[in-house]
Parts: structure tokens; C-alpha cells; sequence
């Protein structure tokens, strides 16, 4: 049985508060951001609408060498080819060059696209909740505020059925080596986390990001579920190479979490194609 209704990351009327800030980025991480606004003004100049960070690093819970820079990259325009090729090489640049970082991802999105009506519970929530602005327009201004209730669930997570799939073409397509195998553990375990999460998140009413406090918020509902959740909670911080863990994800964990997602939350509305 779940225990006291927690109310964590909300403020006085309920909605979900913004986390992260730059005054929160240790020490350590701070060249590797300023280095990243700089060039990020370099690369994309007018074609640039606004910059976030996102992830461990503006929550103040990063590790050095361990903890990969998030950024969110808005263009004023549709992404081009061009755009994603100069985010891939800027990460990679800057992976290089700043050994307290493990990686860099980046998300790349129109401006209209991220304000658009079928975004406004998925992205649009990142951006307003969990991105820390760094460059340019706040798209917060223009976006709801957010409850933690069954549409945000079904709409941040309720497609995990139709990722399963990708994620088993994925796995195919490693190599057979802990090396290889070891980003997709971490991913997927992250991934599998914040669903589950998300799954009580309404019943439990509040917001966190960190993966062990997701998971015991999963287990006080799915208690029979709850041992494999901390495995992945653990995984998604320090990730193995175990083949057979990213097997249970698609063949047992993955498939039981989005069969039970489809029937509490439903399944995630559809987005335009392309």
C-alpha cells in the first residue's frame, strides 16, 4: 500500500515548480557550460531562438567525469540537416576538450514545432519544468503551468510500447561488447525509471528527478515490480554491460510497465509525422 501523499517539487497551488538554475551548477561544470553558450551563439548566430541546459548539471547533482552535459537547442526555423550536424560536432568538441564532463546530448527543436498544440504536454513541459534558460527567449512565457496528473503522465511517457521495438533494433545493432552495451543499460534504465514513476506520479502528487527517490515512489504502489525499478535506478547511475539486463527490459520490464501505463493513463496522442 502507498504510504503519505508526498506534494515534493510543487509550490503552494500545486503545480509543478521549474528545477534547475545556473546559480546551482558546481564548480567544476562551469566551463564547460560558458564554453558551451559561447559557441552555441558561434554556430547557429540569428538562426538560434533560445538555448537550455537541462539534466544533473543545473540541479546542482552532478558528478565530475561521470555526468553528461543536456542541452535543449531552439531554432527559430525547423531544424535542417546542417543544424543537427553542427549540434553533433559541438558535442563532440566539447566531450573532448572538458574531461569533467561524459558526454554531451542535445536536443534540437523548431521554435513552432516545441510551442505547438501536441507538444504542450510533452515538450513543452521540459522546457517549462525540467530547462534551465541559458541563451536567448524563455518559451516558459508562453506555455501552461503543469499538474502532476494523468494527462502529464499519458503524455510524457505513454508511448513506451511503440519504443520497445527501436529499443530491440537498438540492442541488435551493439556491438557485443560491455563498452557497446553499457550506454544503452543507461539509457534504457533511466527511461524505464521515469516511467514508472510517472505511472504513480498523479497518486503520489509531486515531482522529482532523482532516480532513486522515482523509484521508491514506484514501489510503494507496485510493490511486486519494486526490486526490479531500484536495479534500474541503479543502473541508470552506474551501468553495466549485462546483455541480459537490457533482454528483461525489452521482454519483461518494458512490456508489463507499458501494458500497465496503457491502462491507467492511456496511450500517448499521436504527433504529426516528420
Amino acid at each position: 500500500m502507498a504510504g503519505t501523499v508526498h506534494h515534493r517539487g510543487l509550490d503552494a497551488q500545486g503545480y509543478i515548480e521549474r528545477e534547475g538554475s545556473l546559480g546551482r551548477i558546481p564548480p567544476a561544470f562551469r566551463p564547460a557550460v560558458a564554453a558551451a553558450r559561447d559557441r552555441l551563439l558561434d554556430v547557429y548566430g540569428e538562426r538560434l531562438n533560445s538555448a537550455y541546459l537541462c539534466g544533473s548539471i543545473p540541479r546542482g547533482t552532478a558528478r565530475v567525469g561521470r555526468s553528461d552535459l543536456d542541452l535543449l537547442v531552439v531554432t527559430r526555423q525547423e531544424p535542417t540537416e546542417e543544424d543537427r550536424d553542427a549540434a553533433r560536432s559541438l558535442g563532440e568538441a566539447l566531450d573532448k576538450e572538458f574531461p569533467e564532463i561524459d558526454g554531451v546530448g542535445t536536443l534540437l527543436y523548431g521554435r513552432a514545432r516545441l510551442l505547438s498544440e501536441p507538444e504542450t504536454y510533452d515538450m513543452g513541459w521540459f522546457v517549462a519544468c525540467l530547462c534551465t534558460p541559458l541563451l536567448g527567449e524563455d518559451l516558459a512565457e508562453d506555455l501552461p503551468r503543469y499538474r502532476p496528473d494523468s494527462l502529464l503522465a499519458r503524455e510524457t511517457n505513454g508511448d513506451l510500447a511503440l519504443l520497445l521495438p527501436r529499443w530491440r533494433d537498438r540492442i541488435a545493432a551493439s556491438g557485443d561488447t560491455d563498452e557497446a552495451r553499457r550506454p544503452l543499460v543507461r539509457f534504457m534504465s533511466r527511461h524505464l525509471v521515469r516511467t514508472g514513476f510517472t505511472l504513480v506520479m498523479p497518486r503520489w502528487n509531486g515531482w522529482t528527478s532523482d532516480l532513486g527517490e522515482m523509484a521508491e515512489a514506484f514501489a510503494a504502489y507496485y510493490p511486486e515490480r519494486a526490486e526490479a525499478l531500484r536495479e534500474a535506478a541503479e543502473l541508470g547511475h552506474e551501468p553495466t554491460g549485462d546483455a541480459r539486463v537490457l533482454r528483461s527490459y525489452v521482454d519483461d520490464l518494458g512490456p508489463w510497465l507499458a501494458e500497465e501505463y496503457a491502462r491507467v493513463h492511456g496511450v500517448k496522442t499521436a504527433r504529426p509525422a516528420g
